[in-house]
């Protein structure tokens, strides 16, 4: 789900939001100085809390990764996902907790799977659920609020410049852009629209109209209707290649062999049938399951997102390629964890190398190199083939040279 943020309702192309927080395009938000807290939510309050480090003490897994066929026409999207061209595509892994399988595994099943062609990447995406229900009919409302399924993109993986979009089972959507995570001080651009974006939703059940959960045991149910029961919904997403350039920084629409990151994320509330509506159970936070997991409860942790990797051959024909400079990038953002910790506890940044990794992880870090610059810090490790340089600054933006 979207974190706070100071957000921008105006509605506008990207241009005009950026404009509308001072800054002039694209490029300049990869310069901004970030503040070095980050705020949670609660409720509706907002509430100051340190930076948690995802898989601090080793080597981060690899995150999932697909492989996106091409569709031979465009599906017919009206929620199901029962086109023919769907039948192309391979479903994700089921989703998992955010934190990984050392938490519970969800209650109810989630996967997805994506198509392309040259005008837009599709999404599909398959919900089990006992109780479909929603509430929020206005576009860019709050949507994680309901229970929704949410999509999150950056095309060329620098951690800047990633665009979300949540759907609930109305079909409502809010669709948002982050020049830089929250916790390096993004704001949400409330105002980005994607134009040309399709969504379309199928409901196996009746929305909004509970049913008899009278076999379901820790179900409270009063006033269920007898006989009545959902067994999930679907959405289908189609987004044009044409609004992500705006941010892609890469080819767009891609080239087969690219790989962009992007992930997905499905909020789930724990309700209760009360005088035969749903009532949310107070006080009781709501579950986060998710396809490649974030290892911390924050799906704004973009260097965790799947990798996706566009396919012009057959359905089965190209293998996954797992990214052969993972260890280092993951090695580089535990080096910003590091500088973080040490700007908190000195008041500043260090080039020393000692304070930023422990021995285990720096017999896995040959080359690495540190500075302290006007702005902040940039950290740089070889590529795995030794013909580039990884780099990752103190706003967590990362890139190749």
């Amino acid at each position: 789900m979207s974190g706070p943020s100071t957000q921008i309702h105006a509605k506008c192309n990207l241009a005009v939001a950026l404009k509308s927080f001072g800054i002039a395009g694209p490029l300049a938000l990869l310069c901004a100085f970030a503040p070095w807290r980050e705020t949670a939510r609660t409720g509706e309050t907002l509430v100051a809390v340190p930076i948690q480090e995802p898989y601090p003490d080793k080597i981060a897994p690899h995150p999932k990764g697909y492989v996106c066929v091409r569709a031979v026409a465009p599906p017919r999207l009206d929620g199901s996902l029962s086109d023919l061209q769907w039948s192309r595509a391979a479903w994700t892994e089921d989703f998992q907790d955010i934190e990984g399988n050392l938490k519970p595994k969800p209650r109810f099943r989630t996967r997805a799977k994506m198509l392309w062609d040259a005008h837009y990447l599709y999404i599909g995406a398959e919900m089990e659920e006992l109780d479909v229900w929603a509430t929020l009919t206005e576009h860019d409302s709050v949507i994680f609020q309901d229970n929704d399924f949410e999509v999150f993109i950056d095309p060329n993986g620098d951690n800047h410049l990633y665009g979300e979009i949540e759907v609930n089972a109305f079909g409502t959507e809010w669709d948002l852009l982050l020049p830089k995570p929250y916790k390096d001080g993004g704001p949400a651009i409330n105002g980005w629209e994607i134009p040309g974006l399709k969504v379309a939703v199928h409901v196996d059940g009746r929305i909004n109209e509970p049913g008899d959960r009278s076999e379901v045991a820790g179900l409270r149910s009063e006033g269920g209707i007898p006989g009545q029961r959902d067994e999930g919904w679907s959405v289908e997403i189609a987004i044009p290649w044409k609004a992500l350039g705006e941010i892609a920084g890469c080819d767009c629409p891609p080239k087969p062999g690219d790989q962009w990151r992007i992930n997905f994320s499905r909020v789930e509330w724990h309700v209760d049938i009360v005088e035969g509506k749903y009532k949310k159970r107070p006080n009781l936070p709501e579950d986060n399951w998710v396809w490649s997991p974030q290892g911390v409860i924050d799906m704004h942790r973009p260097e965790h997102w799947g990798y996706l990797q566009f396919s012009e051959r057959e359905p089965g024909a190209e293998p996954f390629r797992p990214d052969p400079d993972w260890a280092a990038r993951d090695l580089l953002h535990k080096v910003y964890y590091a500088q973080r910790r040490y700007r908190e506890a000195h008041g500043r940044f260090t080039d020393d190398l000692k304070q930023l990794l422990t021995a285990q992880l720096a017999e896995r870090a040959k080359g690495l190199r540190a500075q302290v610059t006007d702005t902040g810090f940039e950290a740089s490790l070889p590529s795995a083939d030794g013909k580039r340089r990884l780099r990752i600054r103190e706003d967590s933006r990362i890139w190749t040279d």
